[in-house]
């Protein structure tokens, strides 16, 4: 089963730029795989990238997954030490040939990884208070996730929200006493909107420095936080011990973290109580599968970062199924509100999300996905064959 052709999708619209690879077999077969870099910068850069590593793949035997694999790592140079836009690609590339393996033998594939450990999979909802820049309205929106069933939510307490539904996290390490007395009030009106028994995690992106980390840490004491998201820069790992010295919330890292080797050094701080690693860009389906066992040795959970198409939470979804320490699973529910926003699948997992905020385990071969043709056609960027 050789791989004849491939091609690469930049789609655009809704304010995200997910980036798709089509690989397909001289026997008909073809899977997809998603690079996760679909919002900030990188999108054209990731589409040349896969670019570069397809030509070295076409040819091969796609069921060889593992050695594809190792030889981009090895040969690409720059995959070495990490990087967002190689371990994308090679993340992409791994996750389509993993679908291919699934259909080939027609099983889903965390049943070629073992077997599925759980019937559903637990999700927190993002996203979900975008439009609102105040104290109660940004509160207050929690009622639409909360009404859809959502029992655990996440929010950026520190970002500004722009009017057309995006928002920017903090620059240059703080914030006005304003914005840093809002972050405060967001939190404590949110717990009071949404009572005792809904967890929250916040996510604050490393953003601010540790004069303010260490007083908004402080006001987050008894409000019953899930977890605290990147406190600190990616790079600062070794001031994550010291937060975790003096603050009892579980801390979570990982979106921006890249193999296992990155995640090792994230683990060996013993300050990380959740891994996040990003099933499209921390290396695949197999690498993650491979830090999620890692992290377990280190006692800690996996809730993986998913911040792309609904190809990505699918892929995740398989991820959460064949682990045994998956914690839950990021999706954002309202995407779709967006008049441009391009739905890749004709099976999209967000509309599938059941009253108790969950969602079944895939049953359908490969990565359980129905890609919706006519909607990517007009966003091929590259074609490559054989």
């Amino acid at each position: 089963m050789k791989i004849s052709t491939i091609r690469i999708y930049r789609i655009e619209g809704g304010g995200l730029r997910p980036v798709l690879v089509e690989i397909e077999t001289d026997e008909g077969i073809s899977g997809f795989g998603e690079a996760g870099v679909a919002y900030g910068y990188g999108a054209p850069a990731l589409a040349g990238m896969l670019e570069d590593m397809a030509a070295q793949i076409i040819g091969r035997n796609a069921s060889e997954i593992r050695m594809i694999w190792q030889d981009l790592y090895d040969q690409s140079f720059w995959a070495k030490g990490g990087g967002a836009i190689t371990f994308a690609a090679l993340s992409a590339i791994e996750l389509a040939l993993w679908d291919i393996k699934g259909k080939a033998a027609n099983l889903p594939v965390h049943e070629l990884l073992g077997g599925a450990m759980r019937s559903q999979v637990k999700l927190y909802a993002n996203g979900w208070n975008h439009e609102h820049d105040d104290v109660v309205n940004w509160a207050k929106a929690a009622a639409r996730p909360l009404a859809d069933g959502f029992r655990s939510l996440k929010s950026y307490p520190f970002a500004h929200e722009l009017l057309d539904g995006t928002f920017r996290h903090v620059s240059a390490r703080a914030v006005d006493d304003g914005r840093f007395k809002r972050a405060v009030e967001r939190v404590k009106a949110l717990r009071a909107e949404v009572g005792p028994d809904i967890e929250l995690m916040l996510d604050l992106s490393g953003g601010v420095a540790d004069d303010q980390l260490i007083r908004f840490l402080d006001t987050c004491r008894d409000l019953d936080i899930t977890w605290i998201e990147e406190p600190l820069d990616p790079f600062n790992l070794a001031g994550l011990s010291k937060v975790a010295s003096r603050h009892a919330i579980p801390i979570a890292v990982g979106e921006r973290v890249y193999g296992r080797a990155g995640f090792r050094n994230v683990l060996d701080t013993g300050a990380v109580s959740i891994v996040m690693p990003d099933i499209a860009n921390c290396g695949g389906m197999f690498e993650a599968v491979q830090i999620a066992g890692m992290a377990e040795t280190y006692n800690a959970r996996v809730s993986p970062h998913n911040c792309a198409s609904s190809l990505c939470s699918a892929a995740s979804l398989s991820l959460c199924a064949a682990i045994p320490n998956a914690m839950n699973l990021e999706v954002y529910p309202y995407f779709s509100d967006a008049n441009t926003y391009v739905q890749v699948l004709e099976n999209p997992p967000e509309q599938a999300i059941g009253q108790d905020g969950t969602l079944q385990v895939n049953t359908m071969p490969g990565l359980g996905i129905a890609v919706d043709r006519k909607a990517i056609a007009p966003f091929l960027s590259h074609t490559i064959d054989a």
